[in-house]
């Protein structure tokens, strides 16, 4: 339903309910449905209690960090290790909104359409739309749809500005802050307080100049620092093992096994 139609969303119960039944079995369109509606209309929140009955255990990881230190590529990258294991994931990447259509601008499907027609991958754009604190405001109630549907793991990509990027702390069993070497990013961080809520936190292009100085610095400030290279895919392994061993720290259930296929 378009969110500039004059006309009120009426909130039909009945319709509500089948519709959650729809997402409970793993309908992509439902799901896609649902998550519109409640990008739209709050009324449609009712759904949300038929789907509390038959949720599963998920694991959602926050991935956050400034424009242009590589966030949406280490999102595929880890996107295509948990594929390699047989779980279905989810990503929710939040992007600023469209000044015309309110919609999200940059489009997420594009920068991993590597896994368009992987049905056991679903990727939705969430427009900020005003919203502060780095994600949409429907953010968690989508997360909550996916896990009904039975994704495993959602990876939830946060807008990039930097400061106030505080809501995934709420809403992420584990954070990764992504920054790189040479763009300032590192210190910027810090004075930010990204660091201080990240769990873990990634030097990304790390064969670029400064990548060593970077590591050493931010190990004075944060317990885990990695270096990775994901265009190559270089330390993802290394990545998801770090995310794997926070998760377990907290009593998470982790997904990192072995399916026989």
């Amino acid at each position: 339903m378009n969110s500039l139609n004059p006309h009120p969303f009426m909130c039909d119960i009945h319709d509500l309910a089948t519709l959650a039944e729809e997402v409970r079995v793993g309908d992509v369109r439902a799901v896609s449905r649902l998550i519109s509606l409640l990008e739209n209309h709050p009324g449609a929140r009712e759904a949300l209690r038929f789907l509390n009955t038959t949720l599963r255990k998920m694991m959602v990881i926050g991935v956050t960090g400034y424009p242009g230190a590589g966030k949406s590529t280490i999102v595929d990258r880890l996107v295509s290790f948990y594929r390699r294991q047989g779980v279905k994931v989810g990503v929710l990447a939040v992007d600023i909104s469209s000044p015309v259509t309110g919609g999200a601008l940059l489009g997420d499907r594009i920068r991993m359409s590597e896994h368009a027609m992987d049905f056991g991958v679903y990727i939705r754009s969430m427009a900020t739309r005003g919203h502060h604190g780095g994600l949409a405001r429907a953010t968690g109630d989508a997360a909550l749809v996916l896990e009904a549907a039975g994704y495993e793991v959602v990876l939830i990509e946060t807008i990039g500005v930097g400061q106030n990027e505080i809501d995934i702390v709420n809403l992420a069993h584990t954070v990764v802050a992504v920054v790189a070497p040479g763009l300032g990013d590192e210190v910027q961080a810090m004075k930010a307080g990204l660091l201080e809520v990240a769990h873990v936190v990634v030097v990304n292009k790390g064969d670029l100049t400064g990548a060593n100085h970077a590591l050493r610095d931010l190990r004075e400030w944060c317990p885990k620092v990695l270096r990775t290279v994901a265009m190559t895919g270089e330390g993802i392994q290394e990545l998801a093992a770090a995310i794997a061993e926070h998760q377990r720290s907290r009593g998470v259930r982790h997904v990192e096994k072995a399916r026989n296929r």
